[in-house]
């Protein structure tokens, strides 16, 4: 029998994709769910018990979240990437990485195929395929749900029908989870004018109190939380446990999607909008105005690059070395104040603020010059304005 590795995360789409490609297309099928920080331990032995159930040959877990980290959420910190000034990449930022580790699991058990359950209306099915397609073009890619565009009832009956009685009570709202944030769909995401009620968020405020807390980074990195040293990773997890008492990270995302339409989803995304922030805050007090700049407009278009199916490109590698190279100095200790559903970055600590006493303090003294100095350079910076004026009277 041939091979496939599945994609699997234990929803109805992935679930029909087992018996369908067991039965109808004669295959072996195994099973892969890739962690990118979503999945707690009991919850990624419920999905290999449904896989198995559902006859998947073998199943595999693969935690990815420290490459997750290295090779993405790291740089997005470094860009302080907010898609169209609003959307961590929470999401779309894992499925190069979980598209990688399912062609790794493929390449490693010899398959013919890789499959995965992405319907045809989204941007996923290209982030996965685009993978495939250029780090493995031998191997084959199956997308039942695309290819076949059942209706969710009528995989429910084919799984009944085949023996796979589960319940599938459709939810609500679709919730997606991961280590930089949880995407949230329902009805109300899909037109303009309407927004999702409190209850469709998973967190909700359990804490009125505000609190401070204390982040500090080393060469652009968080490393400790709370004076505490921690790897990042984990640092994401506690600072995410701490301001989802709040309920803090909450927006609705607009955007141009892959496949050309206009989409819309809600999130929430505590512990990125807040590392976001603080390191922002940080760089401001550390990085001269060309660096900004230029952060600004490469990191843009890096936040592009993620969201777009296009992290293989080799300009993200490019630009990946220059964000590096601008965090030698990015160190220091930032203190933000949590309170219900916002958050404050209060200011920062750094020993290479370049917001420098001995200079002056702005728009109270200055030590480096003397107000006829202004006098003379103020002659010399307008004379191009002059010159124009001169010669464009009209204007």
């Amino acid at each position: 029998m041939e091979k496939v590795v599945l994609a699997f995360s234990g929803g109805l789409d992935t679930s029909f994709c087992v018996p369908y490609l067991r039965i109808e297309k004669k295959m072996e099928v195994h099973t892969v769910l890739v962690n990118t920080g979503g999945f707690p331990a009991n919850e990624e032995e419920a999905i290999r018990e449904r896989a198995l159930s559902l006859g998947a040959t073998s199943h595999t877990s693969l935690d990815v979240s420290e490459e997750y980290y290295q090779k993405g959420i790291k740089y997005l910190i470094f860009g302080n990437v907010l898609k169209n000034s609003t959307y961590p990449l929470s999401v779309s930022s894992e499925r190069a990485f979980q598209a990688l580790a399912v062609l790794r699991h493929a390449k490693s058990l010899n398959a013919d195929f890789v499959a995965h359950g992405s319907t045809g209306a989204g941007n996923d099915q290209v982030r996965f395929d685009l993978v495939f397609e250029v780090m493995a073009p031998n191997i084959k890619v199956i997308a039942p749900i695309r290819e076949l565009q059942l209706s969710r009832q009528q995989e429910i009956d084919y799984l009944a029908k085949n023996g796979c009685n589960l319940s599938w009570n459709k939810a609500k709202y679709s919730i997606n989870q991961g280590l930089w944030g949880t995407s949230v769909g329902g009805v109300e995401t899909l037109q303009s004018n309407t927004y999702l009620p409190e209850e469709a968020y998973p967190s909700q405020v359990t804490k009125q109190t505000s609190e401070k807390i204390e982040i500090q980074f080393a060469q652009g990195e968080p490393v400790a939380l709370n004076g505490k040293n921690i790897e990042p990773v984990e640092l994401i997890r506690q600072l995410n446990t701490i301001a989802s008492r709040y309920a803090i990270g909450r927006d609705t995302h607009v955007g141009d999607t892959i496949i050309g339409l206009k989409g819309r989803v809600a999130f929430e995304a505590a512990a990125s909008m807040i590392l976001i922030k603080a390191h922002h805050l940080l760089e401001k007090h550390t990085l001269t105005k060309g660096q900004l700049y230029w952060k600004d407009q490469l990191s843009v278009w890096y936040g592009q690059l993620m969201h777009e199916a296009q992290y293989l490109d080799p300009l993200a590698r490019n630009i990946e070395h220059f964000l590096e190279d601008t965090q030698k100095y990015v160190t220091g200790t930032v203190e933000v104040e949590l309170l219900p559903y916002h958050f404050n970055v209060l200011g920062c600590q750094s020993d290479y603020d370049l917001m420098n006493a001995k200079f002056g303090a702005y728009g109270e003294m200055n030590k480096s010059f003397t107000g006829q100095d202004v006098i003379g350079f103020t002659k010399v910076l307008s004379t191009p304005l002059k010159i124009y004026y001169a010669v464009h009277e009209e204007d």
